[in-house]
């Protein structure tokens, strides 16, 4: 199938075309047209598979039939999770609408409040927003719904993690009962059915792969670590390794992303962090970096990464596994995208493995184990807490005597905590 078969414009098949693209995804074969049918939809699909264009090209499509209604307020609200994701979309809309002369733009938390009131003084197409900052602005009357024809909620499932229920709902109860609404979520589980249940009517479902479904492109395997001190001689081993030749490493915290980037710099590593307490400017240009290839190793977070889309990203590091088992599936989706392959590696220490066992129950795909020769851990792996043998009290702690790698274990990234004296 070609875009040509989508019914879309001929304005927005141009674009397409200069931005090189030749084949919808299957995502995009199955949501634009029921998208440009009117319907109110529920889509999931994994990472890398097009999501953006799947919404981005129905709403630019309903931009270009002229409003029957006089007034300023934007026709389409896109509500996203991040300002990262909130770029993402924005970069797709200003590609896709290159040559139609629509107006669009962005309010999202972290940046200055003077211009995204100018812009929401001016008339609007098409408005991208993160849910806290938009509630800011309408609190203070300054955002007019009643032109609203569309309402994307994108990635869906995280703006509930990240606490946006309230905010979604109240947002969604403020805009028109006529409008359209799709939502865009990495699995239909939990809160995700309520919320479809109470705002979108009578909703088409398409499920291109669960959040549980196998990543294909990506090679998956973890090392066991005994301690921090281990994970960074691990983490040194995977980034030397000739075919690493980009890689995003993951941690919990961020002061643990600022240290570890720190760190591999010190090691000759061109490293830089990528995290919340960032200013828009500086992540923007963290992630330039890594674009133009000025940077090899980004050190991230889940909030800062999320809705990275880098070409030719090559390892996902996992340094501290996350808390979420559906967070695991998103930061290992930032490689192996568009065709491409990648490598997913997690390192794992004794506070790592419960998370492991939930990553590969949801996920229903056992992580290949993998021993480098030279960095053998000292410990095997624990046993399912029902068949462990019982301790005497008073005995040694596991891991009490780690010996000349320092002894102390990693705990959720605060690397500064518990290191030797020879860290």
């Amino acid at each position: 199938m070609s875009f040509t078969q989508l019914s879309l414009d001929s304005v927005l098949l141009r674009a397409i075309e200069r931005c090189g693209f030749t084949e919808p995804t299957e995502i995009q074969r199955r949501a634009i047209p029921l998208a440009l049918a009117g319907r109110d939809l529920m889509a999931s699909a994994q990472t890398g598979t097009g999501k953006t264009a799947a919404f981005v090209l129905p709403a630019l499509q309903r931009l270009l039939t002229p409003s029957s209604k006089a007034g300023i307020g934007p026709r389409v609200l896109v509500l996203t999770p991040t300002r990262e994701l909130a770029t993402q979309v924005t970069d797709a809309i200003r590609a896709f609408s290159q040559f139609a002369r629509l107006s669009s733009g962005a309010v999202v938390g972290g940046m200055p409040y003077p211009p995204q009131q100018q812009l929401l003084r001016r008339p609007l197409d098409l408005l991208v927003a993160t849910p806290g900052r938009l509630m800011d602005h309408m609190e203070r009357g300054r955002v007019d719904f009643s032109r609203l024809e569309l309402l994307v909620l994108d990635e869906a499932d995280r703006m509930l993690d990240m606490g946006f229920l309230d905010a979604v709902e109240q947002i969604a109860a403020a805009t028109p009962d006529s409008r359209q609404t799709l939502l865009f979520s990495a699995t239909f589980e939990g809160q995700i059915q309520r919320v479809a249940q109470r705002l979108l009517k009578e909703p088409e479902r398409v499920q291109i792969a669960a959040a549980t479904a196998r990543h294909d492109s990506i090679t998956q395997r973890m090392h066991q670590a005994d301690d921090f001190l281990h994970k960074m001689a691990l983490l040194e081993h995977i980034l030397r390794d000739e075919a690493t030749e980009q890689a995003i490493v993951f941690t919990a915290t961020k002061r643990g992303a600022d240290e570890l980037a720190e760190r591999l710099r010190a090691n000759g590593h061109r490293s830089a962090a990528l995290h919340g307490d960032m200013s828009q400017y500086q992540r923007r240009n963290a992630v330039e970096q890594l674009r133009r290839r000025r940077v090899d190793v980004l050190v991230a977070t889940d909030v800062a990464a999320r809705g990275l889309d880098i070409r030719g990203l090559s390892h996902v590091v996992n340094f501290d596994l996350p808390n979420a088992p559906e967070d695991y599936v998103h930061r290992i989706g930032r490689t192996g995208r568009g065709g491409d392959t990648g490598t997913a590696i997690a390192l794992v220490n004794r506070q790592d493995w419960p998370k492991l066992v939930r990553i590969e129950r949801m996920t229903g795909q056992k992580i290949e184990r993998v021993v480098i020769e030279g960095l053998e851990p000292r410990f095997s792996e624990p046993r399912p807490a029902s068949k462990r043998p019982p301790q005497r009290r008073g005995g040694p702690r596991p891991g009490a005597n780690a010996g000349n790698r320092g002894g102390h274990h990693h705990r959720g990234g605060d690397y500064g905590a518990r290191r030797s004296r020879d860290a």
